[in-house]
């Protein structure tokens, strides 16, 4: 327990530090492969490199097209004119809350969040390539075609009861985000090709993160790079934290060993002094009720409780610790007892 509060900040320190790290890992991984992933524009090209290949798939490369919905698209809620195929609808309340200090601040929750999708290509004239599973992109750029808020107006009752439970709310944020049909787009996955012919662009088998992105390739690299040195910042920050206080517990386990080893130091050349003059003042002219029922030679010295006998010297005490030698009952407790 002494070191309670070190070891609980250690943890959290550590678990932050794990996290740091492996997105750091993470981004940098990802910078790799995305840099060794080779970049075409949606062509008959793409069918060519995936026949050519040993098992019919590309496992990592870059396409750019025109998103192309494969049947009826979406329809955006605030504006009817603007379609897409990966809609984004989601509702923020926002309140004032009360914190544990006392103190009024703003915070925002999210009420609902709901994804629409429809099944849609990467297009370039007549050549297309399907998309798989988009929600599972790492990246997934939408434009946000509508982004409202509706401020409540509280009434008496509601300031009253706001002061009561700590929470006042202020309005509700709505959001609507959509990948629109039309948009140029750059999807960084694994390609395939199924039994019926046609070319998919998927989540990778191997853990290799998924992008579909409005950004050039040099764009996407930048803000990858930009994460990654962020990560590592993040990393020394709190590895300095670490090795931090794991110096302050280990400066102050060294310290309490070094004062145990000291004060046990201190308490042996005590009992050696104190052995000492105890044989130099011993009678040595005594009966036989009064000398230790174990050496035969020392004055009786211990008493041990709760039997109460009077039979041990202090140098056979020692080895006693459980039962009386002379009833056998347990011992409690020893203590100096005087013979006059």
């Amino acid at each position: 327990m002494d070191y309670l509060g070190e070891v609980v900040a250690l943890g959290i320190d550590s678990v932050i530090f794990g996290i740091c790290l492996k997105q750091y890992f993470h981004c940098r991984n990802a910078i790799a492969a995305v840099k060794g992933a080779e970049f075409h524009e949606v062509g008959s090209q793409l069918g060519d490199l995936v026949d050519k290949s040993s098992d019919n798939k590309i496992g990592y490369i870059a396409i750019r097209g025109i998103v192309k919905p494969l049947g009826k698209p979406l329809t955006s809620i605030s504006n009817k004119k603007l379609t897409g195929v990966v809609q984004k609808l989601k509702i923020k309340e926002h309140v004032v809350a009360r914190t544990t200090a006392g103190f009024w601040s703003d915070q925002e929750r999210t009420v609902n969040k709901v994804f629409n999708t429809v099944p849609f290509a990467l297009q370039q004239g007549g050549h297309f390539v399907e998309i798989l599973e988009p929600l599972a992109a790492d990246i997934l750029d939408m434009d946000v075609v509508s982004n409202t808020f509706k401020p409540t107006v509280p009434s008496f009752s509601d300031h009253l009861w706001s002061f009561v439970t700590g929470v006042r709310q202020r309005g509700l944020q709505s959001t609507e985000e959509l990948l629109r049909e039309g948009a140029i787009m750059t999807g960084v996955g694994e390609l395939t090709k199924t039994k019926s012919n046609t070319l998919t662009l998927q989540p990778p088998l191997n853990g290799t993160p998924f992008y579909l992105t409005s950004m050039s390739i040099s764009s996407l690299l930048r803000k990858l790079d930009d994460r990654k040195r962020t990560y590592r910042l993040l990393c020394l920050m709190f590895g300095a934290i670490g090795m931090l206080i794991g110096g302050i517990v280990f400066r102050r386990y060294w310290k309490d060993r070094t004062e145990q080893r000291v004060a046990e130091e201190l308490r042996q050349s005590l009992a050696a002094s104190r052995k000492e003059r105890r044989q130099r003042v011993r009678d040595t002219d005594l009966r036989g009720d009064q000398i230790c029922v174990i050496c035969c030679t020392n004055p009786r010295e211990i008493i041990l409780l709760p039997c109460g006998h009077v039979c041990l010297c202090e140098d056979c005490s020692e080895d006693i610790t459980t039962h009386c030698p002379m009833c056998r009952a347990p011992i409690a407790q020893k203590a100096a007892a005087y013979i006059i």
